[in-house]
């Protein structure tokens, strides 16, 4: 069971919320909150898996709540204004909800917070985030979500699911290390990549989603024999 909050000062908003919760039968909502002190003050004292959060609010914006918090609660943003995505994506939330949005849309949201959730509390040990500072700030990405990581001099880019990119100053070497093997294998001196996510091998490519990976001689073995 996954418990939830939300906080919106819309009630209608909330109302919405509400109802969708209502048909995903491993979702609870325990509180809506209109109030950001009530929300605050509840979410500091008792453990929630999720927060269902709005970002234009009175007071202080989602995005500056959600840090100011004292748990790792996972947060879904739901908003009305596309402009602050990239930003709640920077705080590592799970997802995005542009109002309005369908209750299919909010399934998914739902359901790819669950993933990781099983995750988590299936393998308390095991890695599940790539803890790394890029722009003044310090990233904890879930490795579900990296598609690839290419090297650039003495950066790297982390290319995301929602092609979201981070840039950190960092060599191969450094973040390979910080990564779980063989979840993630390099397949080149320029790339970084998650085994589970590649496609398909035609001759020295290997293919995710629209990406096509060059297979570098002395890493095209272990990427075999790990797939």
């Amino acid at each position: 069971m996954i418990k939830a909050v939300a906080l919106d000062d819309e009630v209608l908003a909330l109302e919405i919320i509400q109802a969708y919760c209502d048909q995903i039968e491993y979702l609870d909502l325990a509180h809506t909150f209109t109030e950001q002190g009530k929300a605050i003050r509840y979410l500091n004292k008792f453990d929630v898996d999720l927060l269902f959060l709005d970002i234009r609010m009175p007071g202080l914006n989602g995005l500056e709540l959600y840090k100011s918090l004292k748990q790792q609660t996972k947060v879904i943003f739901a908003t009305a204004y596309d402009h602050y995505a990239l930003e709640g994506f920077n705080v590592n939330a799970i997802d995005y909800l542009l109002k309005p949005f369908s209750f299919q849309r909010f399934q998914t949201a739902v359901e790819k917070t669950k993933r990781q959730l099983d995750l988590e509390r299936a393998n308390p040990n095991v890695q599940t985030h790539l803890s790394i500072r890029a722009d003044y700030k310090l990233h904890h990405i879930p490795l579900e979500d990296i598609i690839l990581i290419e090297a650039f001099d003495d950066y790297v880019k982390i290319i995301l699911e929602d092609n979201t990119k981070i840039v950190a100053r960092s060599t191969m070497k450094d973040i390979y290390e910080k990564l779980p093997k063989p979840m993630f294998l390099r397949a080149h001196r320029s790339f970084i990549v998650p085994t589970k996510k590649i496609n398909g091998i035609y001759k020295d490519v290997a293919k995710i989603g629209e990406f096509a990976i060059p297979l570098g001689k002395s890493y095209k073995a272990n990427i075999l024999e790990n797939l």
